[in-house]
């Protein structure tokens, strides 16, 4: 049987299966006695054809419009432009200048004309009743009028399904509704003959047992479906930060209106239909709604902004214009949902084993019914009455045939693919009490054969509250964690480095310093860039001065690959100039300056000496398990466009900072009871190689005889040897030798996951810690263990540029804190606390969920064979009693 299942249901995959091979099983699964409850829980390849229709449709709208909009920006500047459109009396009323359809045709149809004709950004902005700074106001009564006028961001779903409608998809089942004709005959024929009530007997059994099975699955169906109404509504709370009431916020995304100044940055999924208001560096992934691949700067010559679209990089201010149904995204949504999610390996496996058994059953009932026929007549030729036949022939015939209908009921075991999305429903919901959203069903399954992780190590092994602690200014290195050591620190630095330093750090960042509803300061921005303006703070900085005294002309975002942030800043005129400001990795910052700032505030060469110096101090921060950072800057006299490049060397070293970043409670022991279940935990990092082993060993991972290893050094390896080292070293940080589940004390430590550790075959000698590592490092990793080593991989990341790597991963783990909405939608769980400790949880519950229906499929086939032979071998139990053994299935 196994061979069969491999070779006709083995080609679905977890995830990405070909079309083919959605068809392809389906076409197989012919002994089918209910097609609507069987395939519930399975795509519906029809409607995801005619949503793939509808999107080319509109991708070719949208690239006409594109064109459109290009073609009239050459035409329209200099014209003097008028309009016809006349505001509507309730949209007056209400305190607006523009209805809701005008709006909208603004921006999807990247209408320049209109656009300009309504008076640009800061036009449309005044006629919806909003401040480009302050937002919109929170008074109830001008929300109410806003959403009545503009409507609110919320997409048309299905339906919720009511009890009755289960009832009914219970009836469809084709083997009950032959088994009712023949409760419908036996009633006539039995009240004909016997008269009531002792002919009614046998068709009311029947009857009876049939709505019986009818309302208990019916029942089960409609909890199920319950069920998995409550995890959609968990999978769609998405927060953006919004300004409102001159302050800023977050709320759900299905909170927005029209008039909302919402903030976008890298990795972010655009909300609603809107325009670009400012921002840097801002360029957008269309493919979603365009199909075309080549992303789409933005900015204030082309400011408009689809909602579902895809913020790749830079980030911005955006004035919301259309939510809702009246944006494409949202009627593409409405369509796409009818098409429901791939159905898991082991459902289509189950699939095949319950139509080997309906055709065993099959074969079984006709020959049960061929032996109680042929013992009638051999009845009937021994009474020498053959060619007499009475009503009770009849009726003996008739229940014959319900008895072998009945078999096939009890041997088509119908809710066995359904006991499998049953068991991952329950499991999902279980998880997401423990922190895990699941979003693929099939990732509950293969989570639990998992053998290796590769974990992240910001805000998953470690706890993602960061502080500086220590830092290095003008050559000078002290303790920085507390407001009185920064205060101090900050008296014995020179004037002029420290008001270099306060303006790269509250200008060269991706973080805010803002007044809250208290009108307290509050910082927005990663952990990372918190950190450091918190640090500003205590030097004694001001954001909101250090940013009104020059003028920002460039910003280059953070991002993986560069692995820095710069930002040019236009002087003022008493200085006059330009000047850049740069941040990031220390040793990659520290090799692209040739000058720094000595004790007496002055900026002189770097020699070799002095790189020393600063080298060192960053292997003493990173031994003590601290980030580091280095900031410099450029002076440039020359003028500057925001078109050119920042420079990429030249700079002055300001100083290193080091960020404590603790270890999670908890992680050790959560590593432990990867390794005694035979899963690998394997580290891949960003930070300096020297932080990331002294993190890795404070959490377990990295044992004395363990290896660590740069993204560089890794990616110069040929692919033979990769293949040479990653078996020998584990690549990534990994603790250790290959358990075995011999071992008692194993299963003590959890049994869950030790169930199946055996499970794990690969020898793993010596753990590693892979620092310093790109996006591209960490897909090419898990590339070369699923495909050269047959690893079953999970994968944690919360970047833009991880996408690749959660999607070639067999399980890819988001960060529901820290974690962008690309990273989240190219995720099959998002771990909602950033814990590693939920990750094995994950991993628990699916080892939970293979043991449940291994234990399930036992007794369903038990209880089927069990049956067959007892009707095959006796034929003496009346459709009733059968029907009655198959409710306990």
């Amino acid at each position: 049987m196994e061979s069969y299942l491999n070779e006709n249901f083995g080609d679905v995959k977890a995830k990405n299966s070909s079309e083919e091979a959605l068809q392809r099983w389906r076409k197989l699964c012919w002994v089918v006695k209910n097609r609507k409850r069987r395939f519930r829980f399975t795509a519906n390849l029809d409607k995801r054809n005619e949503a793939e229709a509808i999107r080319r449709s509109n991708q070719e709208k949208f690239r006409v419009a594109v064109l459109v909009s290009q073609a009239a920006l050459q035409f329209i500047h200099g014209l003097t432009l008028t309009s016809e459109y006349t505001v509507p009396e309730e949209v007056k009323d209400a305190g607006f200048q523009i209805c809701a359809d005008e709006l909208g045709s603004v921006v999807e149809g990247r209408d320049v004309k209109k656009l300009k004709i309504h008076g640009g950004v800061e036009g449309i902005s005044s006629k919806v009743a909003t401040s480009i700074t302050s937002g919109i106001s929170t008074s109830e009564e001008l929300l109410s009028k806003r959403k009545e006028i503009y409507g609110i961001n919320k997409f048309t779903e299905s339906p919720v399904k009511g009890f009755l409608t289960f009832v009914w998809e219970a009836l469809q089942d084709m083997t009950l509704m032959i088994l009712a004709f023949c409760a419908f005959v036996s009633l006539v024929v039995g009240l004909a003959t016997e008269g009531w009530p002792k002919g009614a007997h046998d068709g009311l059994g029947i009857v009876a047992s049939i709505l019986l099975v009818v309302f208990v699955t019916a029942t089960s169906d409609y909890r199920q479906s319950l069920q998995f109404k409550d995890l959609d509504r968990e999978k769609k709370k998405i927060t953006v930060q919004v300004t409102r009431d001159e302050c800023r916020q977050k709320i759900s995304i299905y909170d927005l209106l029209p008039g909302d100044i919402v903030h976008l940055s890298i990795g972010d999924q655009v909300p609603a239909d809107g325009l670009f208001i400012s921002g840097f560096s801002v360029i957008i992934n269309e493919s979603s709604l365009t199909g075309e691949s080549e992303p789409v700067n933005v900015n204030s010559q082309n400011p408009f902004l689809l909602s579902g679209t895809k913020v790749q990089d830079g980030s911005c201010k955006m004035l919301v214009t259309t939510v809702g149904m009246r944006t494409q995204w949202g009627k593409l949504m409405a369509t796409l949902s009818e098409g429901g999610n791939d159905e898991t390996p082991l459902q289509v496996k189950l699939n095949g084993v319950a139509t080997i058994i309906g055709k065993i059953g099959l074969f079984f009932a006709l020959v049960t019914f061929a032996v109680l026929v042929q013992g009638l007549f051999t009845r009937k030729l021994q009474e020498g009455s053959q060619w007499i036949w009475s009503g009770d022939d009849a009726m003996e015939i008739l229940e014959f045939f319900a008895i072998a209908v009945t078999i096939v009921v009890v041997a088509v075991p119908e809710g066995l693919p359904l006991a499998v999305t049953l068991s991952l429903a329950f499991a999902m919901k279980k998880m997401m009490n423990d922190k895990a959203l699941v979003r693929n069903l099939a990732a509950c399954e293969t989570m639990g054969s998992s053998t290796t992780i590769c974990s992240d190590k910001t805000g998953t092994l470690t706890t993602n509250h960061m502080t500086v602690v220590k830092a290095c200014i003008c050559g000078k290195t002290k303790e920085v964690g507390s407001s009185k050591d920064a205060s101090n620190f900050c008296s014995e630095i020179p004037d002029s480095a420290l008001r270099i330093l306060l303006q790269s750090i509250f200008n060269n960042t991706g973080g805010e310093v803002v007044k809250n509803k208290d009108d307290k300061n509050e910082i927005l921005g990663t952990p990372t860039e918190m950190a450091i303006l918190e640090f500003g703070l205590q030097l004694g900085g001001d954001f909101q001065v250090e940013r009104q005294a020059c003028h920002i002309v460039k910003v280059e975002p953070f991002n993986s690959v560069r692995k820095r942030m710069g930002v040019v800043l236009e002087l003022p005129e008493a200085e006059g100039g330009f000047r850049v400001h740069c941040k990031g990795a220390s040793e990659i910052i520290l090799a692209a300056c040739d000058k720094v700032i000595d004790s007496k505030g002055e900026v002189v060469p770097l020699d070799k000496e002095y790189v020393n110096r600063l080298e060192n101090t960053i292997e003493q921060f990173a031994n003590e398990a601290l980030r580091t950072l280095c900031l410099a800057y450029m002076e440039i006299e020359s003028e500057f466009s925001a078109e050119n490049p920042i420079p990429t060397r030249g700079y002055t070293c300001i100083g290193i900072v080091g960020i404590k970043d603790p270890v999670r409670p908890g992680v050790r022991e959560s590593v432990a009871i990867c390794r005694s279940a035979g899963i690998t935990v394997r580290m891949v990092t960003g930070d300096n190689i020297n932080t990331a082993k002294a993190i890795a060993r404070e959490c377990g991972i990295l044992t004395e005889n363990g290896l660590a290893i740069e993204g560089p050094e890794f990616r110069e390896k040929s692919e033979e040897e990769m293949r040479e080292i990653i078996p020998k070293i584990q690549l990534l940080h990994h603790n250790g030798e290959k358990i075995r589940t011999k071992s008692r004390s194993l299963m003590k430590a959890d049994p869950k996951l030790c169930h199946v550790a055996s499970s794990s075959s690969h020898t793993r000698d010596h753990p590693i810690v892979m620092a310093r590592s790109s996006p591209l490092d960490k897909h090419t990793l898990v590339k070369q263990l699923r495909t050269t080593f047959e690893e079953v991989v999970a994968v944690t990341g919360d970047g833009t540029n991880d996408a690749p790597a959660l999607h070639e991963a067999d399980i890819g783990l988001a960060m529901g804190i820290a974690g962008t909405e690309v990273a989240k939608e190219s995720a099959d769980v998002i771990i909602l606390d950033d814990n590693f400790s939920t990750i094995v949880t994950v991993a628990k519950w699916g080892r939970s969920v293979y043991i449940n229906i291994q234990k399930f499929v036992q007794f369903q086939l038990t209880v089927n064979v069990v049956a067959l032979i007892v009707n095959f071998s006796s034929a003496c139990l009346t459709g009733e009693q059968i029907m009655f053994v198959s409710l306990s299935m």
